[in-house]
This record gives C-alpha cells, structure tokens and sequence, in this order.
C-alpha cells in the first residue's frame, strides 16, 4: 500500500488550441506539457501514477513512456467521470489520491508538497486547492458556510449571480482519501444539459457524509494558469522563464537583458557566468562558471566548462573544455569537442572532430570529422574535404601542425607532426612529420634552405 498516487488527466481534445497536436504534447520550454505535470509526480515520490488520456491516446503514451500508468476515458463525461477511469489502475494501492491536470505546468512542487501535507495531517475526505483572483478564468467557485468551512464547489456554467460574485476559486488541484474516493465517486449526479459528472461534486458529498473538506489557499495565481488557447499557452512559457531566470540570477549568474533569454529547465549555469541578450539555452546544456555566453547565442545540449567564450554562435550537442573561445557567428554541429584553450574564429563550423589543446582554428574554416592535435594553426578558409559523395572519410592532423589559408584536406589524409601546408594547396595524400607540401596538387618539398 502506497501513500500517494496521482491521477493525472489528460484526455481533453483542446479544440481551441486549433492544432493538429495534442493539447498537451504542445511544449512549454521546450518540454511537452504533461511532462511537468508527470515530473511534478515524480517529484513527490508518488508510489503509483496513472495518467487517463483519451484523444490521440496512443502519441500521449508515446511521449510519456513507461514511468506511469494508463487509463483510456474513451467517451469524455467529464473531471469526474475521468477520475473514475483511473479506479481499477488505484483502487486499494493508495491511501491518497492527488488529482491534478495534464495542462497546468506552472503548478509549484512547493505547492503540491503544501497541499498533501495538509491532507496527510487532518485526515480529512477532500482536500482542494484554491486561489482568489477578480479574474474567474472560468474556474468554479469555493462556497463556505457562516464559519468559514468549505461546504461546496459550483461550476462557473451553472453558478447563481451570488455565486458568480465569489472571488475564492477552485484550482481543480485535490488529494482524496481514497477510500472514500472509490466508494463515493459513482454518485456523482450527473450535470445538465451535457449530462457530466463534474468531480467538484465530491465536496457535496463529503459534506452530505458528515466528513470535513480542508482547503489550501495559495496567493499566486500564476500557479493555476490552464492552457486552452495558443495565448494561455504563451503566458505559461512567460511564468516560467521568469521564474528559471530568477533562479539563475539567484545563483550567481548574471543575465544582462533576462527579458531577451531563453533558458530551458534542465539548463545548469554556473557562478559569475555571464548570459548576454538574445541568447537561447535549450535541452540539457551544462556551463561552467567565469563563462562568457552571447549575445545572440543559440547552445542546445552541449557541455561547455569554465571560463569559455561564446559569441553569436549556434552550438549543438558540442563538448567545449576550459578557456574555449568561439565566434562571433561560429558552428559547432553534433559531434564537436574543443580541447581546452582553443580558438575558434569568425564563421567557422565544427562537426564530429576533435580539437587539441590550444590549437587555433582561423574564420571560414570547417573541420568535419577530423582529429587535430595540439597547438595546431589552422588558418583561414581551411576546409577538410571529408565526403567523396559516397562516404564520410576522417582527416588526422598531428601536435603543432601548420595548415595554411584556403588548404584543402582531402581525406582520408594524415598531417604528421610539425608538417606544413602551403596556403591554398590541395593535400590528396599523407605528409610526414616535419614534411612542407605546396602546391595543386599538394607536393612535399624541402624546407626553406634545404637540399632538393
């Protein structure tokens, strides 16, 4: 017998979305959004978690994956008939039954901690979440008797104008004592004229039992702001980059403009690293402290480490050591690993190579896969001809190598240690160590005052 479960619903079509995805695969920072409200779950050490999910049911589990359970509401009746979808997933595993929605990622950990703690201290049948706002959001409200007790939840669409004048919201947030849950939730009656059954009626029910409701009043509306339209969904990613960029900045990190930056939640920044404007961090990127990033940098899944500098580049699924130095306008594609204390400059891209310590990497250069030694000069418009058209072929470039402006490095070819290209030659086959080629094609000549 677990002492949470979590009911997660998730069936709703979300017509106004006016999309072709499914409301809540729709991203929120770059996460679909039931996956906060799974990760929120998670989070709580929920022992079992069922998700009931009905439209487009088979790209939702596909999405989500197997840390939960499904439950399919194939006819929508309603939160409460919902709920009752996820009965034979949890019925006597749990001795607490939170439900929560699939479309509300600003919800807080800290808040979900609040409201089962109280549920788990009194004990009670019902135990809601609500807020007071003159904005309604078309939530239902919390009615309470002469002492101040919760004694209903009435829906905004068969609410009285006494009603309706209520400023104490129902966030549609519960923990159930799932006993009770089980036992109870059939009688719902249904609600006219669609014939509903709404899961605010459980209140009633309690009360009719002669059971007490606890509520958990939160101040933050912003917690509780559901999506249904591209414009709700809009202003969740807004809540939520405010609150990822403040938390950075209460770190340590500085963010010169933190209205132009976009940070992902899965982002780790570190101390006195500064993030200049119109600059993006997606996925599961990790920066080390000291670090210089933008302005107008878009870095998704890379690891870059102390001290580095990224100006105006674009970075994906890039590994950057110390004291790196890249841009403005440089690439780093999949693949791309900077040795500590290189220098990438102007317009140059990298992908699938490895560069070695201190090695310097001239503008309009790319390096494609290639292994480069240490303390190499790559000078300006160097390219390594890595495809023949069929296949990708690896250029190796050893320790202190000189390739010069606009050389072509048709692989497969092997620079050796201290050789020299000529500007603008064109290498077809291996150099030696020491070696000096030139030419077009690329030849191997005596060094300067050597014998012929």
């Amino acid at each position: 017998m677990h002492e949470l479960a979590v009911a997660i619903l998730a069936a709703g079509q979300g017509t106004r979305m006016r999309s072709d995805l499914n409301k809540v695969l729709h991203p929120v920072l770059g996460k679909p959004m039931i996956l906060w409200s799974v990760g929120l779950a998670h989070q709580l050490g929920a022992g079992l978690i069922t998700l009931v999910i009905g439209n487009n049911a088979q790209a939702v589990s596909d999405k989500v994956g197997p840390s939960v359970e499904y439950a399919l509401q194939a006819e929508r009746l309603g939160t409460g008939h919902a709920v009752l979808q996820a009965k034979d997933s949890l019925q006597g595993r749990a001795r607490t039954v939170l439900v929560l929605y699939g479309d509300m990622p600003t919800l807080r950990l800290e808040t979900l901690q609040a409201l089962v703690a109280l549920h788990t201290e009194r004990r009670p049948a019902v135990t809601l979440l609500s807020v007071c706002s003159d904005d309604s959001m078309g939530f239902g409200r919390v009615v309470r008797d002469a002492t101040g007790r919760a004694e209903a939840v009435v829906e905004e669409a068969v609410a009285t104008p006494e009603i309706m004048a209520l400023k104490e919201l129902n966030c549609g947030v519960y923990c159930f004592d799932a006993d009770w849950l089980w036992q109870r939730l059939p009688d719902i009656p249904p609600t006219m004229p669609k014939g509903e059954y709404y899961l605010t009626d459980t209140v009633a029910l309690a009360i009719a039992d002669g059971l007490s409701v606890e509520v958990l009043q939160i101040d933050d509306v912003s917690e509780v702001q559901g999506i249904n339209t591209r414009v709700h969904l809009a202003e969740a990613t807004r809540i939520l980059r405010t609150r990822i960029n403040e938390r950075h900045m209460l770190n340590g990190v500085t963010l010169v403009d933190p209205d132009t930056t976009y940070i992902e939640p899965d982002v780790e920044i570190g101390q006195d690293t500064v993030v200049h404007p119109n600059t993006a961090l997606h996925g599961a990127t990790q920066i080390g402290g000291h670090a210089s990033i933008g302005p107008n940098s878009v870095i998704r899944d890379s690891v870059i480490a102390d001290g580095c500098r990224i100006e105006a580049s674009h970075l994906e699924g890039a590994l950057l050591e110390r004291n790196v130095e890249v841009g403005p306008f440089g690439h780093l594609r999949s693949g791309a690993h900077l040795g500590e204390g290189v220098h990438m400059g102007d317009y140059g891209e990298v992908k699938q190579a490895y560069l070695g310590p201190g090695t310097k990497m001239g503008h309009f250069s790319y390096v494609g896969n290639a292994r480069v030694g240490a303390n190499v000069n790559i000078g300006a418009g160097v390219v390594t001809c890595n495809y023949d058209g069929a296949a990708r072929h690896e250029t190796i470039i050893e320790d202190d190598a000189f390739i010069g402006s606009g050389s072509m490095l048709v692989a497969p070819v092997h620079i050796g240690q201290g050789a020299r290209v000529g500007a603008g030659a064109v290498v077809t086959h291996d150099v030696p160590d020491g070696g000096l080629v030139y030419g077009v094609p690329a030849r191997q000549r005596p060094a300067p005052g050597g014998e012929q």
